[in-house]
């Protein structure tokens, strides 16, 4: 195909070729509102000069650096976190939004810690995804007193320190995942939940609600022990096969974090696709196959694009604000997958 030219972008937005001009050029002002709609053309059309139309039409805007600490970069739900960040920040129409992502490998106090003060010593604002360690917690405190927020993201950590929590409410998560699988069920039996780790306070509240939905509604169900995975697909693949062994009249299970890859696989070794109630978390190439397969039964998905708009304007909102006067939450609705909405 053709690199789009001036004239398509002018047609495209509905403006003269020399009206491009001179947004492209500065010389002479144009209303806010045209040169707007000629960048948004700009980028439905992908004209090769959208980053210089971006800096024309935003550079009297305000500029905030901002921070983003992700886990496992090898996951392709991390990868896609990070794409919805920076089209997040492309699309802030308000400001200037200088995006800076990076990623932890090792969910240890001291890695998150390096992390965190490396990333908030170039930004004005921080948000963390980290479980709820005191040394996490402490660094958190020493940046609040420095002037800079950090908001907890997907699970809490520092409550009481940190600005905000964004992300779903973990504990009707794990309510849901517990409802599907004893309304799925054909009989009563047994169900097991995988978790990342108790230090994800995230993690633990799902569990804490697969467990009260159980214990409230389908108390004929038995709930064994939880399962830590560390969320590793080869720890959760090893662990699900010894479930199977030891359990063979298992129902099925929930995997609350990460690592679902190794349940996937498992089963599919076992050759028991359609046999077993099985909840994921997160809609990526791997559960959705598993899911077109009848391996997996449900998947919950964090939505991401309305995450990180909600993210964005509470951490520009805390720059030009200062910090809260109570430290926030802010719950979005969660997606739920089934073979047939893929």
């Amino acid at each position: 195909m053709r690199r789009p030219t001036i004239s398509d972008l002018a047609k495209a937005s509905g403006v003269s070729v020399a009206t491009i001009d001179r947004v492209l050029n500065g010389r002479h002002r144009v209303r806010e509102e045209t040169a707007r709609r000629v960048y948004e053309a700009a980028q439905s059309i992908g004209y090769h000069a959208v980053g210089l139309l971006r800096q024309r039409v935003f550079e009297d805007l305000p500029q905030y650096r901002l921070g983003f600490v992700l886990q496992k970069p090898s996951q392709p739900f991390y990868q896609s976190f990070a794409k919805e960040i920076g089209a997040a920040a492309q699309s802030v129409a308000t400001a200037r939004i200088h995006a800076h992502v990076d990623f932890v490998a090792a969910s240890t106090p001291t890695a998150i810690v390096e992390k965190l003060k490396a990333m908030a010593a170039r930004s004005q604002a921080v948000a963390l995804v980290a479980p709820d360690y005191p040394a996490v917690t402490a660094a958190v405190e020493e940046l609040k007193e420095k002037g800079i927020p950090v908001f907890s993201l997907l699970s809490d950590f520092a409550t009481g320190v940190r600005e905000t929590y964004v992300g779903v409410d973990n504990r009707k998560v794990g309510r849901t995942a517990a409802w599907t699988i004893a309304r799925s069920a054909h009989h009563k039996g047994k169900v097991a939940c995988f978790v990342g780790s108790h230090r994800f306070h995230g993690h633990e509240l799902r569990e804490i609600g697969f467990r009260s939905y159980f214990r409230e509604n389908a108390p004929d169900f038995e709930v064994l022990d939880t399962l830590i995975n560390l969320d590793t697909a080869e720890i959760t693949h090893e662990a699900t096969l010894n479930l199977l062994q030891q359990h063979p009249d298992l129902i099925g299970f929930y995997v609350c974090g990460g690592g679902m890859e190794g349940a996937i696989s498992a089963i599919r070794e076992e050759g028991l696709a359609g046999k077993l109630i099985v909840v994921v978390n997160e809609l990526t190439p791997e559960s959705k196959a598993a899911l077109a397969d009848d391996v997996v039964t449900m998947v919950i998905g964090t939505p991401l694009p309305s995450l990180c708009k909600e993210l964005l304007g509470l951490m520009t909102g805390a720059v030009e604000r200062g910090e809260a006067a109570m430290p926030g939450q802010s719950f979005l609705p969660f997606d739920i997958f089934v073979s047939e909405n893929i």
